[in-house]
């Protein structure tokens, strides 16, 4: 164009913030005002959608300094704006500070900090402002279902997610694929994975998220073979699955053992074009080795051009669950030469190593330099782990002196780590204690129960016994039945006892 006017920039700015071209439309927007052309309230608007897009604070500060030298006015067009920026770029108080000085609100101004919230550290906050909404008569529309359905599934809470449910099957917002795959994941999140499969399956159209969030939805409530079966009905439904759905398929193999499986979808993968993908490689890597075949996850890692935290910290990971501790080692001196800072699941895998290898001197070193070099604050998770390292090695009371001086409440895993140390070394008189401090903590769960019976069995105290499985009978508990998988023709088939 020989001549572009302010219409014509805008037009360009909008066109590409509205098609998934944000850092285009932020280039374009600078170029603009090099050329001399001021922006007026529709061009910011639109870079402010690019900035919340790419998460670029900096940039939107510098745009909303722009409104205000400029005098324009902070309604509902341009507040709301500048409110979606901020909440996306994580700035929430003054998304807040801004929302509360608008004169006048519509309903995207409300969805605006409801999102934000949902998807920050503070969703209570969320439904704050959702009640403040209906207060103030207006009427939630879609958008607001969609933030509401992530506040319950961030917070738990099925019975609001069951409430909001309701309402969107009122108002006929059911067929719209974005609810019911929202639906589908809140269910799924709060437990309740029967009624997120209903919704599923009353879905009118299904796209590869719909089917993601199913599959993804079994995966995480344990239902690997299920998740596994529903992938396969995908295919054969002709939508082609994404990386996200590898991921959880992956997840699914990984919790099976399934290696032939998970190699067969490794070369959907690779057929598909994921195999460059970080988190796909990550999770390949964490499938292979915990599935037995630490090889192939070596020559994984190898192969990587890109590596992040969790690369280093799954092959390390991997390493320590194959007694190959010099290896985890000598994987995290190489990881620190690369300049690649820890994050807490490295330790983790450092500690889990150590265990596995009885070097306890070894791992205590490592638990000091991970909050006194890395500033790294221990987990419960990594408190387990040490009690495991103690506790494998014999030195079952300094592991009980250790977990009464641990400056955290300890959880039923450290306990659980305890009481099977004891298992392994027959000490009855520590493992009573200890149990009886798991049965303070969960008395339901059966699997404590039977783990004293069999210290009890293994000294030869069969009053012991008998008490115990007189315990289990009058708390009407019931013992988890034992299952194996195996694989035919890559189709995994599960068992149970007595099958």
């Amino acid at each position: 164009m020989p001549t572009r006017d302010l219409v014509s920039w805008t037009a360009m700015i909008s066109g590409y913030a509205q098609n998934g071209h944000p850092a285009e439309a932020l280039s374009l927007f600078h170029q603009m005002q090099v050329a001399g052309i001021m922006p007026d309230r529709v061009t910011v608007v639109s870079a402010l959608s690019a900035c919340a897009n790419l998460g670029v604070l900096s940039q939107g500060k510098r745009i909303h300094a722009y409104i205000m030298r400029c005098g324009f006015e902070l309604g509902v067009f341009v507040g709301t704006s500048l409110i979606g920026m901020y909440a996306k770029c994580g700035s929430l108080e003054v998304a807040r500070q801004l929302f509360d000085k608008m004169p006048e609100r519509n309903i995207v101004s409300w969805n605006a900090m409801i999102a934000g919230y949902a998807g920050s550290e503070h969703p209570k906050e969320a439904l704050q402002i959702f009640y403040q909404m209906q207060l103030a008569g207006l009427k939630p529309n879609s958008i607001t279902m969609l933030g509401m359905l992530e506040v319950c599934s961030r917070l738990q809470t099925p019975k609001l997610g069951k409430s909001i449910h309701r309402y969107i099957i009122r108002e006929g917002y059911e067929s719209d694929i974005a609810m019911g795959t929202v639906l589908i994941d809140t269910y799924a999140k709060c437990g309740f994975l029967d009624i997120a499969r209903q919704v599923f399956d009353k879905m009118y159209k299904r796209n590869v998220v719909s089917w993601s969030a199913m599959i993804a939805g079994y995966v995480q409530n344990g239902r690997a073979n299920e998740a596994l079966v529903l992938f396969d009905q995908m295919q054969l439904n002709g939508v082609k699955p994404n990386s996200v759905t590898m991921l959880s398929v992956l997840s699914a193999c990984t919790q099976l053992g399934a290696l032939h499986k998970g190699k067969c979808m490794h070369d959907q993968i690779n057929r598909n074009g994921f195999e460059s993908d970080v988190s796909v490689q990550n999770c390949l890597i964490d499938m292979y080795a915990k599935c037995g075949s630490i090889e192939a996850a070596k020559h994984i890692f190898d192969k990587m051009t890109e590596r992040n935290v969790v690369s280093w910290s799954v092959m390390i990971m991997g390493y320590g669950m194959h007694g190959l501790c010099d290896d985890s080692l000598a994987l995290f001196s190489q990881m620190l030469k690369a300049g690649m800072k820890p994050n807490h699941v490295t330790f983790l895998g450092v500690l889990s190593a150590c265990s596995h290898s009885g070097l306890v001197d070894t791992g205590w070193q490592y638990f000091y330099r991970m909050s006194q070099d890395y500033c790294i604050t221990p987990r419960l998770e990594h408190y387990a782990c040490m009690v495991d390292l103690l506790g494998r090695a014999g030195h079952l009371y300094e592991a009980y002196e250790f977990i009464n001086k641990m400056p955290v409440e300890p959880d039923a895993g450290i306990w659980g780590a305890l009481l099977g140390a004891c298992r392994i070394h027959c000490n009855v008189e520590l493992g009573e204690h200890v149990a009886q401090c798991l049965f303070d903590l969960n008395s339901e769960n059966s699997g404590y129960y039977v783990l004293l019976s069999n210290i009890y069995a293994a000294a030869n105290r069969w009053d012991g016994v008998a008490k115990v499985r007189s315990m289990i009978k009058d708390r009407g508990l019931k013992k988890t039945p034992g299952w194996s998988v195996i694989e035919i023709c890559s189709r995994v088939h599960v068992f149970l006892v007595d099958d």
